[in-house]
């Protein structure tokens, strides 16, 4: 009787709709997609749309995934999420070479610089770890379970970034924490080495990007929030360098919507050098670029790009080697949804300067569809379909739908003393640990 009066009440809150992800190749080799439970994948230097294989002797995605990443070298993938599976992959050849099962929901997954661990989050705050050994190939071990490497207690993990030098992993969390910690070098042992805390948002810490000027050999983080700012740190002493009040000064805050809410910054992604920023905010139909003086330690809105009005993205993608943005929009449901193939909507912003001292004649321009590389194919493959007209509603009514998930996902809940003691005698963490993988 408990368990049905949580499970009610919990419902009331509404479905949770996970954003459709993009991930880019360090050479943009590839472009991986990921909505719903369905991952897909477009081989750019081949042409030609990827069929994913899976030997790993593992269950398949069959909810929605939450994060997806390649390796450094770009030979690793990995994508989990609320089917509590991580799945890792390799890229020369599209299989799964791993999967691992998790006791809780996954929300958020990175690969160590040097291909040898993949880590992720669970909802309940705990990184766990996983070994590839020494050739990457996944097949040294196997135990299909992680081991846990260091915690947030009890609040959920939202992004997870190890530092371009890959003595570091940063982790965030909706309790508006941003946790350095220094990645030891027999990390299945634990990371207890806490480096520092950066604090200062003042809502939940929704994205993470490091940033590797050639002047500082450490880099700098970037970190995007809910409170409607991003915010620049020497994450090495936790300390706050710069605030850009990104909904405000891009004009998208009204008076009336500040009483309100601010609307959160769903992802963020820099430049090779840092010296340019992308970041999607909720109800923005474009991507904001931020401009980096990392000398000055500021940050500053260099240009709002506008694309169409219904056009809200919530995932950057970004590659090493080229100057293309990549953008998605996105969800794993909708109500107005009556396909059988979940839509997404994907736009390209070139002129992405990796280098400050480009030109400044080369400005950022979003591509029509006829531009996009790969073309039609591509477009097939990523989207699910090309014709926009069908997708204008069901995009509209998503990018509202996600914001509603997103708030109902990462605003902490307040409860009564009683629904939390119920809540307590209602737990069901000793079965989840007594399920097959």
């Amino acid at each position: 009787m408990e368990e049905d009066l949580i499970e009610e009440g919990e419902s009331n809150t509404g479905a949770e709709v996970a954003p459709a992800l993009i991930a880019v190749h360090p050479l943009e080799q590839f472009i991986a997609v990921a909505v719903g439970s369905e991952l897909r994948v477009f081989d750019l230097k081949g042409d030609c749309p990827i069929c994913l294989l899976d030997d790993s002797g593992g269950p398949s995605h069959s909810d929605s995934v939450r994060d997806i990443s390649f390796g450094a070298n770009g030979n690793l993938f990995a994508s989990a999420g609320d089917d509590k599976l991580v799945k890792i992959w390799k890229t020369g050849s599209w299989n799964c070479i791993r999967t691992v099962c998790a006791e809780k929901r996954v929300s958020a997954i990175a690969i160590s610089n040097d291909g040898q661990f993949v880590t992720f989050a669970d909802k309940f705050g705990v990184v766990w770890l996983v070994r590839l050994g020494e050739d990457g190939d996944g097949h040294a071990s196997v135990d299909n379970r992680g081991v846990p490497v260091l915690g947030h207690y009890c609040s959920i993990i939202t992004s997870m970034k190890f530092s371009p030098d890959g003595q570091f992993i940063a982790t965030a969390d909706r309790d508006f924490k941003i946790r350095i910690t220094s990645f030891p070098k027999q990390p299945l042992k634990g990371a207890h080495e806490i480096q520092s805390f950066c604090l200062g948002h003042t809502d939940f810490v929704s994205c993470l990007t490091f940033a590797c000027p050639s002047a500082h050999v450490e880099g700098f983080l970037l970190s995007g929030s809910g409170d409607s700012t991003v915010r620049l740190w020497d994450f090495i002493n936790g300390r706050l360098l710069d605030t850009c009040e990104v909904g405000a000064k891009s004009g998208l805050l009204q008076l009336d919507e500040i009483k309100e809410s601010n609307p959160a910054v769903t992802d963020i992604c820099a430049s090779c050098n840092g010296s340019l920023v992308a970041v999607t905010i909720q109800s923005l139909n474009g991507v904001i670029l931020l401009s980096c003086n990392f000398s000055a330690k500021t940050l500053s809105i260099a240009k709002v790009l506008t694309m169409e009005k219904s056009y809200i993205p919530t995932s950057l993608g970004l590659s090493l080697s080229a100057e293309r943005l990549w953008t998605m929009m996105g969800a794993s449901d909708s109500p107005t949804s009556g396909c059988t193939r979940l839509l997404t909507r994907v736009k390209i912003v070139s002129g992405f300067c990796r280098d400050s001292s480009a030109s400044q004649s080369h400005d950022p321009v979003v591509l029509m569809d006829d531009e996009v590389p790969g073309g039609e194919k591509l477009l097939l493959q990523l989207q699910g379909s090309v014709d926009v007209a069908e997708q204008e509603a069901m995009l509209a009514s998503a990018a509202a739908a996600l914001r509603v998930s997103m708030h109902n996902m990462l605003i902490k809940k307040q409860y009564s003393v009683e629904k939390r003691e119920l809540r307590k005698r209602s737990r069901n963490d000793k079965k989840l640990n007594n399920k097959p993988c």
